[in-house]
Parts: C-alpha cells; structure tokens; sequence
C-alpha cells in the first residue's frame, strides 16, 4: 500500500531538479544554434533578393518601361515602381519627370514581388533585413536619391544618369539577432558584402534610422577617392577603401 502511494506521488524535489537541469543543458545547446540557422537563413534570403533585384533592375530598364525624357532608353526604377504598387515617372515634356497617373501608369505585369511595394521610411523589410534603392540625381557627381518615404519618387532622379546608374543595400534590422553581414549590389551585377562588425571606426548597419537605426549612405560602398558618386568604382582594397571604412568583398 506505502508503495502505490509512493508510486502516484509524482516527481521528488530531487527529480524536478535534475529534469529541470538537463533542460536547460539541452536548451543551452539548442538555442545558440536555432539563432545560427536563423542568422544564415536571414542572410541568404538577403543575397538571393538582391540577386531578384538586379534582375528586376535590367528587366524594367530594357523594357524601356520608365523613359521620362523620351529619348528610348529606358530608365532604372524604384521598389514600388518595379512592384507595380506606385504609378511609374513619367515624361510631362519638361526638364523634371513626374508620376504617372494612380491605376494607369503602373507596370503591368510588375517585375518584382508586389511586397516590395509596402515602402515605409523609404525602406522595405523582408526576412530580417532592411533594403533601400537609390537612384541617381541629377548633375556631377551623381548623388542618390532614395525612394519617397511611402515608395515612388519624390526627388526625381537625372533621366540620364537612371538609365545607368542605381544602387541598392541590404543590412540587418537587428544586428546579431536578425542577420550579421550588410550587403550592396548595383547596375554591374556584383553583388558585395561587409562583415558589418562596426570595428576601427567603421559603422555597424542596424535597424531603422528613423528609429535611431544606423543605415549606409548612398556611396558608402563606393571608393573614398570619388565619395559622393554613384558613378564611382566599388570601394575595394586599401588602394581604393571605401567611403563608410568597412570592408567590402565579392559574395562567394
């Protein structure tokens, strides 16, 4: 009779104790790697969007589906633009683009998933990380121009200079919880990355700057000998750093 009792009376202090202990040995093991895979996932979802990006990019400008000076060469756009979610710039027959008309002037059939069309603070977020498109002004140097704060263009890019040039970063909104490197891509293809540690006064990519986040400026990437162009070269090796001091490097 003392045994059943004893066998109905459930765990001792002792038992809770070890079982408690080996989860958390369990868990301590775990949880670091569940972050890992999820950092590396994070991070590759990153590069294989840039990739789309690019595509994207060379999609609308052969298309010559933006061509606000109407010479027949086609212009690069921004998210919501290539998302099919904001009217495309249009030529009003003056010196400055305009946009198009809302339900006419979109890109149909859009050459970019239209989520890419929910711009907020210039910004769109996917997968942990942060992208921002810029486009270049109009003039030497050719400055950027982000995307308008809900998408579209608000400063309208150089006709010109879009035909040729944009650029586009991706960088973590969480730095170390939701992804680790930052990573650049523009009209050449080569898709680069920075280890984005924020070491020798270098600055570390993290979160929203309207938030009090630390984003890239438009030429971070680009060589510190011509700061202030998207025309530049890509920022690599000590003979031409770059303009933010990371270290950018091809992605493998």
């Amino acid at each position: 009779m003392m045994m059943q009792s004893r066998k109905n009376s459930g765990f001792t202090l002792i038992e809770l104790m070890i079982v408690v202990a080996i989860i958390a040995i369990i868990a301590s093991v775990a949880i670091p790697k569940l972050m890992a895979a999820r950092l590396s996932a994070n991070e590759s979802a990153a590069i294989s969007t840039l990739r789309s990006i690019s595509s994207s990019q060379a999609q609308i400008q052969s298309s010559g589906a933006i061509d606000t000076d109407s010479d027949g060469a086609g212009e690069y756009g921004y998210f919501a633009e290539l998302a099919g979610t904001f009217p495309l710039r249009i030529d009003t027959g003056g010196a400055v683009a305009g946009a198009g008309v809302a339900g006419v002037d979109e890109l149909t059939p859009p050459v970019l998933s239209t989520a890419f069309g929910n711009v907020a603070n210039s910004l769109v977020t996917r997968s942990g990380y942060f992208y921002q498109m810029w486009l270049p002004a109009i003039g030497i140097p050719a400055v950027g121009v982000p995307e308008a704060p809900a998408g579209g263009a608000a400063a309208f890019p150089d006709p010109n200079n879009a035909e040729t040039l944009w650029s586009c970063y991706a960088w973590p909104v969480a730095v170390s919880q939701t992804g680790n490197r930052s990573f650049f891509v523009n009209q050449e293809g080569d898709l680069m990355q920075c280890l984005n540690r924020g070491t020798g006064g270098a600055p570390q990519y993290s979160g929203d700057p309207a938030a009090g986040g630390v984003a890239p400026t438009f030429d971070a990437a680009y060589a510190s000998l011509t700061p202030g162009d998207m025309s530049a070269a890509i920022g690599v090796g000590i003979n031409a750093p770059p303009v933010d001091g990371n270290q950018w490097v091809p992605v493998q």
